[in-house]
């Protein structure tokens, strides 16, 4: 029998704040100018929904250990500088949150200091405030389950009574490693094609995201 749902995990970027499309701009630029061409899909196949870890480790393989962290040490600068010029919350999301009657929390590859910028800046660091996790505090980032079984031990639910609403492709591949119900924002940069698995609901509109968790 299927679970029903008791708390609904939400990724960060790119399913919260409108930044992956930030990210993916930013990328590119240090691409070019650090020596590795780099295409906005290569940075969405490769780099969206990791963590820095992998991200760094796949630059460095390229360019060297040495140009990788300044690779990343100008990615948090100037993404830093890009948020605070202006950062919305992902279209609809507002009203998803508001019609859900779930617990909620977040679990994101990013760091907790990007996150209490990003979801600071849209206001919505109060709403999930004492239930965000990283994948700093876990050893495998996505697509390893790691993260978002941590994130269900610490709210003390089944990981089989989770639902985990992701906007890319190793975040739906880490909610279904941990036997979760995955929900695939395609309204970002990925596109629905990735997103696209078993145990996986893939929708393009945030406002509709109560009725599917609902059986809608």
């Amino acid at each position: 029998m299927i679970k029903p749902i008791e708390l609904v995990i939400f990724d960060c970027d790119g399913v919260l704040v409108d930044s992956e499309r930030l990210a993916v701009r930013l990328q590119v630029a240090l691409g070019a100018e650090l020596g590795w061409p780099i295409t906005a899909d290569e940075v969405v196949e490769r780099f969206i929904g990791r963590s820095k870890e992998s991200i760094v480790g796949q630059i460095a393989e390229r360019l060297g250990a040495e140009t990788a962290a300044l690779w990343w040490s100008l990615l948090v600068r100037r993404h830093r500088d890009a948020v605070d010029t202006g950062l919305d919350p992902v279209d609809g999301l507002p009203e998803a949150l508001a019609a859900l009657t779930l617990p909620t929390c977040v679990a994101s590859s990013g760091s907790h200091a990007k996150m209490r910028h990003t979801l600071g800046r849209t206001g919505l660091y109060a709403h999930f405030e004492g239930r965000i996790y990283s994948a700093s505090e876990v050893s495998r980032g996505k697509p390893a389950p790691d993260l978002f079984l941590y994130a269900a031990r610490r709210m003390g639910v089944d990981p089989a009574a989770c639902a985990v609403v992701e906007g890319s492709g190793p975040g739906v591949a880490a909610a279904r490693a941990a036997g979760m119900r995955a929900f695939g924002y395609a309204g970002g940069s990925t596109p629905a094609a990735r997103l696209e698995g078993p145990d996986t609901v893939v929708f393009g509109d945030m406002r509709a995201l109560p009725g599917l968790l609902a059986g809608r």
